[in-house]
């Protein structure tokens, strides 16, 4: 895991794999919070390292630290496993025939469950997998076979609006900068190609659509079936639709002022004398 200020999931998250994860590893971009403390008394191998990407953390995770079990998985501190999920990995790490391991996620929102699922890979052989170098929305890319298992994960997205408001507005800059400066995304943006690379035509290509905003909403509330969840799968619809709008206003302020922001670096920050700094 990698973690910036996130005391209000550790407790959950680690009494979630109490028992099951062979070892846990927390990569922290120096939190001011109690994480370290919390993940210290839960037994987690802990380092502090400087924020500077999702995919460069991630991929220093997998480069530096001294992962010795023979699978390994990709979790946040907001993410709960299923017991069916932790059977079904089991089952199919002992099977042998997979080096990647993929799964579903389902969304939580305001403390309930959203009927909107993700399927991700999260798990794989140890030293089979690294990231796409991207500041956010990073991608494994895994050495081998990929296997599907049943269960899900749940994803705790944010314990209020304030909390989530917050995050977005850190993620919608670093998206804002990707589209200005036409960086590299996560794939190859191909309107015909794979499930990742259409989604990746689609960030490309978003700011042309006509009545966009309208027609996202729409996928999200309709397509994805969040009008199950009352108002509550209303409002996360209206507000997915609010991120891509923040995107886009940034990106064009950016076009007018000529200005962009500086990239965020989280960290050295107080820096905790009981675990590893790395700059």
């Amino acid at each position: 895991m990698i973690s910036l200020n996130e005391q209000h999931n550790m407790e959950a998250v680690l009494d979630n794999l109490q028992g099951w994860a062979q070892e846990v590893f927390l990569v922290d971009s120096y939190s001011s919070d109690r994480t370290v403390d919390i993940a210290l008394q839960y037994g987690a191998h802990v380092v502090q390292r400087r924020f500077r990407g999702f995919g460069d953390q991630w991929n220093f995770c997998l480069e530096k630290l001294p992962i010795t079990s023979p699978w390994t998985m990709k979790l946040d501190p907001d993410e709960r496993l299923s017991d069916d999920l932790k059977s079904a990995l089991v089952e199919t790490i002992e099977a042998g025939k997979a080096a990647g391991i993929s799964m579903e996620r389902r969304l939580w929102f305001m403390g309930k469950p959203l009927p909107v699922r993700q399927t991700l890979v999260r798990a794989w052989r140890t030293g089979r997998c690294r990231f796409t170098d991207v500041a956010v929305n990073e991608h494994p890319i895994v050495d081998g076979p990929i296997v599907h298992v049943p269960g899900e994960i749940e994803h705790h997205d944010s314990p209020d609006m304030e909390h989530w408001l917050e995050k977005q507005n850190r993620y919608t800059t670093a998206e804002a900068i990707i589209a200005h400066q036409q960086s590299p995304l996560a794939d190859s943006p191909l309107l015909f190609g794979t499930a990742l690379q259409r989604r990746m035509w689609l960030k490309r290509n978003f700011a042309r659509l006509p009545l966009r905003f309208s027609l996202l909403f729409l996928y999200n509330w309709l397509g994805k079936g969040a009008w199950r969840a009352g108002w509550v799968g209303y409002a996360w619809a209206r507000l997915r639709s609010d991120v891509m709008r923040m995107i886009e206003y940034k990106c064009r302020e950016m076009e007018i002022t000529g200005r962009v922001p500086r990239a965020r670096y989280y960290g050295p920050g107080r820096a905790d004398p009981r675990v590893k700094q790395f700059d």
